[in-house]
């Protein structure tokens, strides 16, 4: 396969910056999509979760435009067709079990899959901060990380403790 030669000139510093575009519309999407989830949820609990992670990912974007900031670039999105996907699926459990005891489980899970997304993204968007030298975006990116595997543990649980037991027991 030929590459371009613009494509074969590509370093790790386009590669990072082309990412943290992605999370960034990533992040932006998921704000345009917690409070449809919010007010989806039976359980008031994940109400509450879905609020609560609304609130950080308005920091999360805040945090990412600092980083844009540290490698002096405008902060603009890059449509992300792995988030797209995610939150078509929520979507879908939404239309698909409104009025359902399995509603919340979906939702739950929904939420997961968007979790995980993130923490794979921050993770290697921090590892590749490092590389480059740009401590100040590592740490940026270290502390989203550290959130998005925080509101993942807390989802976990509230899935373990209700929102599954509640799902089953219908």
């Amino acid at each position: 396969m030929a590459t371009t030669k613009s494509a074969s000139k590509k370093g790790l510093n386009e590669l990072f910056h082309d990412t943290l575009k992605d999370i960034y519309f990533a992040e932006k999407k998921i704000l345009a999509t917690l409070p449809k989830m919010a007010k989806a949820a039976q359980s008031d609990d994940l109400k509450a979760a879905f609020e609560k992670h609304r609130d950080q990912t308005e920091e999360h974007v805040a945090r990412l435009e600092e980083v844009f900031d540290v490698i002096d670039k405008k902060p603009v999105g890059k449509t992300c067709a792995a988030i797209v996907g995610i939150t078509e699926e929520g979507a879908e459990i939404m239309e698909e079990y409104k009025g359902s005891p399995s509603l919340d489980a979906g939702l739950l899970a929904a939420a997961q899959a968007v979790e995980h997304y993130e923490i794979s993204r921050y993770g290697t968007l921090r590892t590749w901060a490092s590389e480059l030298g740009l401590t100040e975006a590592v740490n940026l990116l270290d502390k989203t990380l550290g959130e998005e595997k925080e509101t993942d543990a807390a989802l976990t649980e509230l899935a373990e403790s209700a929102v599954n037991v509640a799902a089953e027991a219908a």
